[in-house]
C-alpha cells in the first residue's frame, strides 16, 4: 500500500510575530532585571595614577578607603575594631611576610593612611608591607623608528 507524501511541516508561510513577542517579552525583562539594586556598596574610588611602579609579590590582603573616610574589608563596611579583629584573623592563616595593600581615593588625607598603617603594622597581626594601590598613567607612544 502506498501512503501519499501530502503531509508537510509549514502549510503556509512562517509566522515571524510570535517569535517577536517572545523576543520584546524577553527585552523587557532584561530592562526591568537592570533596574533592580545589586546587593553591595558602590564604592568610587579615584586612586592616583603613576607610571613604572613595580608590582607585587603574594601573599596579599586588600582593603579600601572611600573620599568619606569608610573602612571596606572583604566586602563590607568596618571600624577600625573590627578591621583589626578580621586582620588578626586573616594574617593568622596567610603565608608570611603578607603586604597590606591599600585601595584609597585620592581625597583621603595621609594622616588617615598613616594611621591605618599603624594599625596594621601591629605585633600581633603579623603585616610586614604597605602599599597604596595605583592606576597606570596613560601609555605613551612608542617612538617611530
Amino acid at each position: 500500500m502506498k501512503f501519499p507524501r501530502s503531509a508537510r511541516i509549514l502549510r503556509s508561510q512562517f509566522d515571524v510575530a510570535p517569535f517577536a513577542a517572545v523576543f520584546f517579552v524577553l527585552v523587557i525583562f532584561m530592562l526591568l532585571a537592570a533596574l533592580l539594586p545589586v546587593p553591595g556598596y558602590h564604592l568610587s574610588l579615584q586612586p592616583p595614577t603613576a607610571n613604572d611602579l613595580p608590582g607585587v609579590e603574594p601573599p596579599t590582603i586588600a582593603m579600601a578607603i572611600d573620599n568619606q573616610g569608610r573602612l571596606y574589608f572583604e566586602n563590607q563596611i568596618v571600624n577600625e575594631s573590627t578591621l583589626s579583629n578580621r586582620l588578626v584573623k586573616v594574617a593568622g592563616h596567610a603565608p608570611k611576610p603578607l603586604t597590606l595593600i591599600i585601595h584609597a581615593d585620592k581625597s583621603v588625607s595621609y594622616e588617615l593612611l598613616a594611621h591605618l598603617a599603624r594599625l596594621a603594622g601591629q605585633t600581633n597581626i603579623g603585616i610586614t608591607n604597605f602599599l597604596l594601590a595605583t592606576l597606570p598613567g596613560p601609555a605613551s607612544t612608542p617612538a617611530k623608528p
